[in-house]
């Protein structure tokens, strides 16, 4: 026998033993494309066949950090499959050690590789030069990758807050709506105007900017008439809302004004012309946490102003005068008070509240609402705030019933309400059905939403209308026909993959299309 023949007999005996079944996952953020789930996948499926080991099961996260398990789906089913034995894999290929997890703590990403060891299913890095096979020179080299994979995270980390802090230094907006009295304009890379975007419309290209810019002359003399009435007037936050409400002035969220809403407009220094980012935290995944004026960046003359800075300054003075003439005692005492009628607290209600300061006041006198809350004997074990949150989002529902109906009358459709069910009856043909997705945000700071479908009627659509992080408004709208609702509810994460983001829109205009009738004419 030939040399030759002799290794061609080896690998036929290779070929016909018995083949390791194996599972592999896959994970990508928003990273370089040598990261992408597709040549993860490629390098992992030559690393099987170099071993021997049949792909029998994948998981995927695409679009999810790797800073925590908490969001990302697949690893955590991955997990679930490992511990209750339902796994029917005796191997784990994952691309490398930072695919696995970047991890602020090495040892967490340690404890999970040792669930699975655990249970006798060993965990490879497809792309590593050591081999994982728990000797002390890949017990040390893979601590090493895990340390410097969470501390990429946090350099990198490091490097975009310093480059957002330069963005909001030249004046450019970071995100969020532009609030009543003020548009967003896009700008390219060289300040010329692009146009401006209207609400749920986001930029497209990187080099662009979004700065605010004053909106309709109307809204426009609304802010100014609320800084003179308050500060030259004398008139309350309150009475300025009546006032406005007697009007048939609404916000920009097309709501009543409140005591609340009428404060934040007076104290947000966007109308003095202002830039000011970092009032709130949330690097690393970890816990959302309020920062002290004196973290916040902030850049003067960023925007044109819509109120003079002697004015806005005045309106300040006023509002941090009227907290300092009550101690500590007086502040808590009404504070007491309001728990007592109320039975719960939250800073929406103390904002309402008409002889309470604003909730700003106790958390700047009392470093936070919490610590408010324990001086006074209330110890919620629970956040009561989804009390208010339902009750308003019972005040929104008929106002994006009502949206849904303009929309399909204006492309021509008829509709109807079934009497015993209340469904939307369009053209005759199908019925729709709407619900209301509440925001929630977990210990972490995650964003979740769970939507419950209505499975007794069984509408032919449902459209689930997702709220944003502050329950004010719709954020996108998830369109789902009844032939892909497989159970009662689904629980939806801020990026969930394409198996749900699939139904996903940012405007209904997908229904309206679908509704609009089409003339088809009579085959002679």
């Amino acid at each position: 026998m030939t040399e030759g023949d002799d290794l061609g007999g080896g690998g036929s005996n290779e070929t016909d033993a018995p083949r390791v079944r194996g599972a592999q996952y896959v994970r990508m953020s928003t990273e370089h494309q040598q990261y992408s789930t597709a040549n993860q996948a490629d390098a992992i499926r030559q690393y099987a066949e170099r071993r021997g080991i049949e792909i029998v099961r994948t998981y995927a996260d695409e679009g999810r950090s790797g800073l925590r398990l908490d969001g990302r789906a697949a690893l955590e089913q991955l997990i679930a499959d490992v511990q209750s034995g339902a796994a029917d894999f005796t191997v784990i290929l994952v691309y490398d050690v930072s695919r696995w997890g970047r991890f602020q703590d090495a040892d967490e990403s340690a404890y999970y590789e040792y669930i699975c060891k655990r249970t006798g299913i060993a965990v490879q890095y497809c792309a590593e030069q050591f081999e994982n096979d728990g000797s002390p020179v890949s017990t040390i080299v893979k601590g090493v990758k895990r340390a410097m994979a969470g501390e990429y995270s946090r350099e990198l980390s490091a490097k975009v807050f310093a480059g957002q802090c330069r963005l909001i230094e030249h004046g450019y907006r970071q995100g969020g709506a532009a609030g009543y009295g003020l548009r967003r304009r896009l700008i390219d890379q060289g300040g010329t105007p692009k146009g401006e975007l209207t609400r749920g419309e986001h930029k497209s290209i990187q080099t662009d900017r979004v700065v605010l810019v004053p909106g309709p002359r109307a809204e426009v003399g609304t802010i100014r008439w609320m800084y003179r009435a308050f500060v030259e007037n004398g008139k309350p936050e309150r009475e300025i809302a009546d006032l406005l409400n007697v009007r048939g002035v609404v916000t920009d969220l097309g709501r009543p004004w409140t005591r609340g809403t009428v404060h934040q407009v007076l104290i947000n220094e966007k109308y003095a012309g202002d830039n000011v980012w970092n009032r709130v935290s949330f690097k690393l995944k970890k816990k959302r946490v309020r920062n002290n004026p004196d973290m916040w960046i902030r850049a003067g003359a960023a925007f044109e102003p819509i109120v003079d800075r002697e004015l806005f300054d005045a309106a300040q003075a006023i509002i941090v005068e009227r907290s300092k003439r009550l101690s500590d005692d007086e502040l808590l005492d009404g504070l007491r008070r309001l728990f007592e009628a109320q039975g719960y607290l939250s800073g929406l209600i103390i904002d309402e509240t008409d002889d309470l300061p604003s909730s700003s006041t106790y958390r700047h006198r009392f470093g936070s609402l919490i610590r408010a809350y324990r001086l006074v004997g209330y110890a919620p074990r629970r956040d009561y705030r989804y009390i208010e949150i339902n009750r308003a989002l019972r005040g929104l529902y008929p106002e994006i019933v009502e949206e849904i109906v303009a929309g399909l009358r204006q492309v021509g459709a008829i509709d109807g309400r079934a009497e015993e069910t209340d469904l939307l009856e369009v053209n005759g043909e199908f019925s729709l059905s709407v619900v209301i997705a509440r925001c929630k945000e977990t210990p972490a700071g995650a964003l979740r939403w769970r939507l419950r479908f209505d499975t007794g009627l069984y509408p032919d659509i449902t459209i689930a209308v997702r709220m944003d992080a502050r329950n004010r408004r719709p954020l996108d709208f998830y369109v789902f026909p009844k032939i892909d609702v497989a159970s009662a509810q689904i629980r939806l994460a801020e990026e969930n993959g394409l198996s749900l983001d699939a139904y996903r829109f940012e405007t209904l205009d997908v229904l309206y299309e679908l509704a609009a009738p089409v003339c088809i004419r009579e085959v002679a």
